[in-house]
């Protein structure tokens, strides 16, 4: 019997030291791994100018990496204590369910489909499918509008394809790997138009606003949202309070104006932060 016991207590030992000060588990709340590691892994896009953008400096600029930066600092973590890691349309469920991040701040819809695999909290931004074009293209201003233009998207998106079905059967579809492919076309006559989130064409806008503009007539309403593991009802409890903090406080007008508003693009008032 005394085996017995010396085996059982070197167990709850070895569990201890797996649990003590530092030691966090996958399945653990992001409240708790930020608290206990006093770091976060957050992931973003690289490539959307007034959003998310790695300047060529390394310097992360945008909206979403403020909001960002504000959540992990109501957390307790620093912004020089944040990995930033790229993401994209097509690894944001797996960034997450994988442990590779610990949220997504990414101009990230909330879909029901989405919620089927991550949590969300938020949302922290409301916007619409909407057109960016030539200034010099005064006749396109909406998507009916595009009957035997060619329009841009990125592969494996479906907001042309929904420009197609819903308003120009007609209307020709070019996609390309990342959105600015696409606005460098659009730059160079080669397409007419690029869709997408009216917010994200705002952003390169503000690159070039004496050649292009938004339509700013949006034909859909997406809700942007901050992305956790599944069933992380702390965590978002968390990020709600802290995404109510940031626009009671006026830092996320403040961020908008400073990041979108050179664009001209029309803000919106803040989302309500939903109750889950």
């Amino acid at each position: 019997m005394r085996w017995r016991t010396l085996v059982a207590s070197a167990l709850l030992l070895v569990t201890a030291a797996a649990c003590g000060p530092g030691k966090v588990s996958p399945t653990d709340s992001l409240v708790a791994r930020a608290s206990a590691t006093d770091h976060l892994t957050i992931g973003i896009r690289f490539d959307a100018p007034g959003l998310s953008e790695r300047t060529v400096d390394g310097r992360f600029v945008g909206f979403d990496v403020d909001v960002a930066t504000f959540v992990a600092s109501e957390l307790g973590v620093a912004a020089k204590d944040i990995t930033w890691r790229e993401t994209t349309s097509a690894t944001r469920e797996t960034d997450l369910t994988s442990g590779a991040v610990d949220l997504v701040v990414a101009t990230y819809s909330i879909t029901d489909k989405r919620k089927q695999l991550v949590s969300f909290a938020g949302p922290y931004f409301t916007t619409g499918q909407d057109l960016l074009v030539r200034r010099t293209s005064p006749d396109i201003t909406g998507p009916e509008t595009l009957n035997g233009r060619r329009l841009c998207s990125v592969t494996g998106s479906t907001p042309a394809e929904q420009v197609r079905d819903r308003f120009a059967q007609a209307v020709q579809l070019v996609e390309y790997p990342r959105y600015p492919d696409c606005v460098t076309a659009l730059l160079a006559g080669q397409i007419d138009a690029m869709t997408t989130d009216g917010v994200i064409l705002a952003g390169y806008v503000t690159r070039d606003p004496e050649l292009l503009k938004v339509v700013g007539k949006p034909f859909s309403k997406e809700s942007y949202g901050v992305g956790l593991r599944k069933g992380d009802t702390q965590g978002v409890n968390a990020v709600d309070d802290a995404i109510r903090k940031m626009i009671s406080s006026g830092e996320w007008l403040r961020s908008l104006n400073a990041n979108i508003g050179p664009s001209g693009y029309q803000l919106p008032a803040p989302p309500e932060v939903t109750e889950k």
